[in-house]
Formats: structure tokens, C-alpha cells, sequence
């Protein structure tokens, strides 16, 4: 049983399964459970197939909801994803444009501004450098 994420080498691979309306979040054999974690934190549902080798562990976006609060769930899960350091890919039929940019803008707003501090600066204990005179 092999996913996209083994095959193109990333972290999450978001697509829809073909033949299918469900939309998958595929991590590579052996993702790191902090992974797996944050997906479940995301909304996302976790699913595993145990075999005599691996366990193969994926995400599905929950079916109850309608097909547009779908792709916004997997949408508005990238940024958490790339932000605590994953690669993720996302097929352009799942992918919702304004979610994107209405998670980023969240995001962005939550974060402290660093404060910009206008202070003069500090003077060196050092004497200053004698004064050469031609």
C-alpha cells in the first residue's frame, strides 16, 4: 500500500481520491507522530491499515461536512502545517484560495509585532581615539 507522500517525497500530500470525493492528507511511512498529532488537531480523521510490515497512517477530512467546508478544512490546515515545518502539497481541486489567505491573515494578526525600539545609543566606555592633527 503506497501513498502519495512516499512517492513525491513530502510531508502531507492533499489531494482527492480519484473516483471518489474524499479528500486524503497522505504522510510518508513512518511520519513522526507529532505529525499525525497535528493533523488530528487540524480536523482532520485519522485512519490506519496495520499489516505484517508498516502501518500505514493517513488523514481524511471529515465526510459529514459538505464538499466547499471540505476543501476549507484541508485549505486552512496548510499554514499550521508548513508553519510547525512540514512540506505539504495541495492539487489545485482541493485547494480554496480565499481560506488560504483568510487563515494567513489570522495567523499573521495573531503574533506579537516585535517592538521597535528608538533608543540613543549607548555610549562606549572606551576613550575615544586620539585626534591626529596634520
Amino acid at each position: 500500500m503506497a501513498n502519495l507522500a512516499d512517492e513525491y517525497g513530502t510531508d502531507v500530500e492533499i489531494y482527492i481520491t480519484p473516483l471518489s470525493n474524499t479528500i486524503h492528507a497522505d504522510t510518508p511511512t513512518g511520519a513522526p507522530s507529532e505529525l499525525h498529532d497535528l493533523l488530528d488537531q487540524l480536523g482532520l480523521e485519522r485512519q490506519e491499515v496495520r499489516t505484517a510490515g508498516p502501518v500505514y497512517i493517513w488523514h481524511v477530512v471529515p465526510d459529514h461536512l459538505d464538499a466547499y467546508e471540505q476543501k476549507r478544512l484541508a485549505t486552512r490546515a496548510i499554514p499550521a502545517l508548513i508553519l510547525a515545518g512540514y512540506e505539504v502539497n495541495c492539487t489545485p481541486e482541493v485547494f480554496d484560495a480565499a481560506a488560504y489567505q483568510q487563515v494567513v491573515h489570522e495567523i499573521r494578526a495573531s503574533k506579537p509585532q516585535p517592538l521597535v525600539q528608538h533608543s540613543a545609543p549607548a555610549a562606549s566606555s572606551r576613550p575615544a581615539p586620539p585626534r591626529r592633527t596634520p
